[in-house]
């Protein structure tokens, strides 16, 4: 049986992906100050203008500003004609403490102050969080997704390097992979969308990006002459990032993840410090599902997390291996639930949550090829 699968990809440069780098600029910088900090920094950008807002806790003292405009210089924008300009841009920053009612459930677990054997933090929210891999590629990521954030990752190369001097940050990127049998065999479509400097023919445009950026990335094997290119097909995208489009953190979940290969608990990631499970438990369920994959045990897995605001231990453990398991799941999901401690202190501690290493998280996914505490592959 044959079917069509697409994935979709932002450059860093993209008004939402904006957001998110500045929230997590933030929060690695309180984090340096303080690994204590608890953070929920939320951006909003549109034109001429970024909000900054949420709840911090903390004892650092961070100039917001600051680090807001060296954030938007680091990504390229510099132009308020087209995007947005790093040095003329009006900085808004709306910021108060984490809720008492919510640092009550956090600081110490309901378990712990009933006087169970448990020394952790509580949940800072109820939510469930899925993780997901599989044995397309060598980081056990689907092939969409993979070569979509491979694109939008060369589109940012590319301008930042000067390969082709007229792009700017802003961006989109999409690829649908045909599978015969779930396996993939072939690319079906690509399309690009990339922001451009007044004045470039289109036809100069798609040469460039079909040969400097598609062909770099995806391999020939996967090309044929049925292969569908769409290259900036409204024929111009001059006006980008917030000045085309107002940017708000947290609304590319699905970029952040497995591009809509497995399914998604509807938490955002960015601006979160570890405290909050919708990013650390997504973050454990990742590396738990990556390393049953890599260990052998299935060639697919999807797991769910879900946890109670205050209360440490999860709610519920759920594995699915598709069918590929070499033990029933039920039997995978008592042995994670026996040999890893799923609570906010035991993830924090076994992926090293409390370092400023977010900023390095927010562009081209989550997961994937980046050397981080969750991809770590290790014998289980």
């Amino acid at each position: 049986m044959r079917r069509l699968f697409t994935s979709e990809s932002v450059t860093e440069g993209h008004p939402d992906k904006l957001c998110d780098y500045i929230s997590d600029s933030v929060l690695d910088e309180y984090l340096k100050q303080d690994k204590n900090s608890r953070v929920a920094c939320e951006t909003v950008a549109s034109k001429g203008l970024i909000l900054v807002t949420g709840e911090i806790t903390s004892k650092g003292e961070v100039d917001i500003e600051k680090v807001v405009r060296k954030a938007i210089k680091e990504i390229g924008y510099d132009n308020s004609e087209t995007d947005i300009d790093y040095r003329t841009c009006k900085v808004l920053v709306n910021i108060s403490k984490q809720s008492n009612d919510i640092a009550l459930g956090v600081d110490k677990s309901l378990e712990e102050k009933s006087g169970e054997d448990i020394v952790s933090e509580g949940a800072g929210d109820q939510g469930l969080m899925f993780g997901y891999a599989c044995n397309e590629t060598e980081c056990f990521m689907p092939l969409p997704i993979y070569l979509a954030h491979k694109l939008s990752k060369r589109l940012a190369e590319v301008r930042k390097e000067g390969i082709i001097e007229y792009l700017r940050p802003d961006g989109k990127v999409q690829v649908t992979v045909e599978y015969e049998d779930d396996n993939p065999i072939r690319i079906d479509t690509v399309v690009v969308s990339t922001q451009h400097q007044e004045n470039i023919e289109q036809s100069t445009l798609k040469a460039d990006i079909l040969s400097k950026v598609i062909q770099k990335v995806i391999p020939n094997n996967l090309l044929d002459e049925n292969t569908k290119y769409f290259i900036n097909p409204t024929g111009r995208f001059v006006i980008g990032g917030p000045l085309g489009d107002v940017g708000l953190t947290g609304r590319k979940i699905i970029v952040d993840t497995y591009g809509g290969y497995s399914r998604h608990g509807g938490g955002a990631f960015s601006g979160k410090d570890y405290t909050k499970v919708d990013r650390s438990a997504s973050y454990m369920a990742r590396f738990l599902a990556k390393n049953i994959v890599a260990n052998g045990y299935s060639t697919k897995c999807e797991i769910q997390l879900a946890y109670a605001i205050g209360i440490a231990k999860p709610v519920s453990i759920y594995v699915n291996t598709f069918g590929t398991g070499i033990i029933p799941d039920e039997e995978i999901a008592q042995k994670i639930e026996t040999k890893f401690d799923l609570t906010p202190r035991g993830i924090i501690n076994t992926l090293n949550l409390d370092n400023p290493i977010y900023k390095q998280t927010t562009n081209y996914g989550h997961f994937g090829e980046k050397d981080l505490p969750w991809e770590k592959i290790v014998k289980i």
